[in-house]
């Protein structure tokens, strides 16, 4: 069994990674969010520019540390992200938020409810009161009754998101450009998914998991990675045909048009920690049922517009899985110069069945990470990109947008050349990360034009929007 790529993919584009975060401008009860006017000039601009894509990074409230990945709900949109000043009027549009609501039946109710209970007990769920940790229903509806106003205030905050969101989409669709999203492999222990549908983990008695996820010692950790999420049940996920995972790809699948699955080795195979080891050192590999899952996937989603984030160690069975079911994997040009002609980050080794990036969210910006070089990997980069320190950046752009990867990717910092100041995110690191900003104005006409000369050399020009 062997599937082509997404449709989306089947014709080369380029695109932008830019998370919506760094949209939001002002301070106090000046500060705007990124869902609205802030939001369109990007895609105008990447339509200017050529580009075809914008890709985010996941949209759900994140954890206490600003990280998108430490998922709350898969379902729920980020409060702060919304534009306040275009929020639409309940009284007039009535009808739009009942569809709202009934649409959003199977999630709604349940994430508010969850984070008015947080909110109230500022803990995490596992040390509620018994009656609330495990769902009694008489004890969730005297709650409901006394928090009527709360729970209201929330639901309507989501279908502002929601509201927002959609016209967001649309104003891409006639730009021709499309949404590209991310989804995070596991959720945060103190989640919304792990509260009211804890049977899909793999948690103890009192709701805390019972073996956590991370990843084994390699190059860059000699201990391993231990994340702390709660890893799934898939038992369970195979006794109830992956109803869990059938509503996460479908919401996800209503917002965006391409869809990054995080950590999907994950899927073949998992690093599987008992709780309280001290590295992820103690942990063992577990199979997971992917071939099955994807075999769902496909009989609901036929065309499975997802992009597989196949970084790192990737052993044979997770290529497989990529390849049986047409899913693009990914390249970064940052990790290609350690010297071996075969290293398949390196654009010679490239495929059309991939997604070609510069760097990612995890990475310093190009401007940083070829300042940081020691001097024989720099000398490497330069001979390999005919390049120097004063042109590297866009040496590095040009190689990604040149090669064969049927869809190429530049992160906005580096679209500016910018250094580590502007770094998003550094792995491993609790503090400094998810600010960044892009500096007003950046996104200039000029740069527009430059680059899209280069998507039209490169073939990877905007597709015409429709009229």
């Amino acid at each position: 069994m062997t599937a082509g790529p997404p449709r989306l993919l089947a014709s080369r584009r380029s695109g932008v990674l830019l998370h919506p975060t760094a949209l939001i401008s002002g301070e106090g009860a000046a500060v705007r969010g990124a869902l609205g006017a802030a939001a369109r000039s990007v895609i105008d601009w990447l339509a200017e520019g050529g580009f075809s894509i914008w890709q985010v990074l996941p949209l759900g409230p994140p954890g206490a540390d600003g990280s998108p990945y430490w998922a709350r709900s898969d379902h729920a949109g980020q409060s702060a992200l919304i534009d306040r000043s275009e929020l639409p009027d309940p009284d007039a549009q009535r009808a739009d938020y009942q569809a709202f609501r009934e649409a959003s039946r199977d999630w709604l109710d349940d994430y508010v409810l969850f984070e008015a209970l947080a909110e109230r007990l500022r803990a995490p769920w596992w040390d509620w009161p018994a009656e609330l940790r495990t769902r009694q229903r008489a004890a969730l509806a005297r709650f409901q009754r006394d928090a009527g106003a709360a729970l209201e205030r929330r639901r309507l905050e989501q279908w502002y998101f929601d509201w927002q969101w959609r016209a967001l989409r649309r104003h891409a669709a006639a730009r021709g450009v499309l949404l590209f999203g991310d989804l995070p492999i596991y959720v945060a222990p103190d989640s919304v998914a792990t509260w009211s549908q804890p049977a899909q983990f793999q948690l103890d008695a009192g709701g805390r998991p019972a073996q956590l996820a991370g990843v084994p010692p390699d190059y860059f950790a000699a201990d391993g990675q231990l994340w702390g999420n709660p890893l799934y049940d898939w038992a369970q996920a195979e006794r109830d045909h992956f109803a869990f995972w059938r509503r996460r790809l479908g919401r996800q699948l209503q917002r965006f048009d391409l869809l990054r699955i995080d950590h999907f080795r994950g899927l073949a195979g998992y690093w599987a920690v008992p709780a309280g080891a001290a590295t992820a050192r103690e942990g063992h590999w577990c199979p997971a049922p992917g071939e099955q899952l994807f075999r769902v996937l496909q009989a609901e989603f036929p065309d499975l517009p997802l992009v597989a984030e196949d970084l790192g160690v990737i052993t044979a069975d997770v290529t497989q899985l990529r390849c049986a079911f047409g899913l693009p994997g990914m390249r970064v040009l940052q990790f290609g110069f350690d010297g071996s002609a075969d290293n398949p980050h390196l654009p010679h080794n490239y495929q059309p069945d991939l997604v070609a990036y510069t760097g990612t969210h995890d990475n310093d910006t190009t401007a940083g990470w070829y300042r940081s070089l020691p001097a024989d990997a720099a000398r490497r980069v330069d001979f390999y990109l005919r390049a120097g320190p004063a042109d590297v950046n866009e040496a590095m752009v040009r190689a990604v947008l040149s090669s064969v990867a049927r869809l190429a990717i530049i992160p906005a910092q580096d679209l500016l050349q910018l250094g580590s100041e502007a770094r998003l995110n550094t792995p491993g690191t609790a503090i400094g990360n998810w600010s960044w900003r892009l500096p007003a104005g950046s996104l200039n006409a000029p740069l527009a034009a430059r680059y899209a000369a280069l998507n039209r050399v490169f073939g990877r020009e905007r597709p015409a929007a429709p009229t």
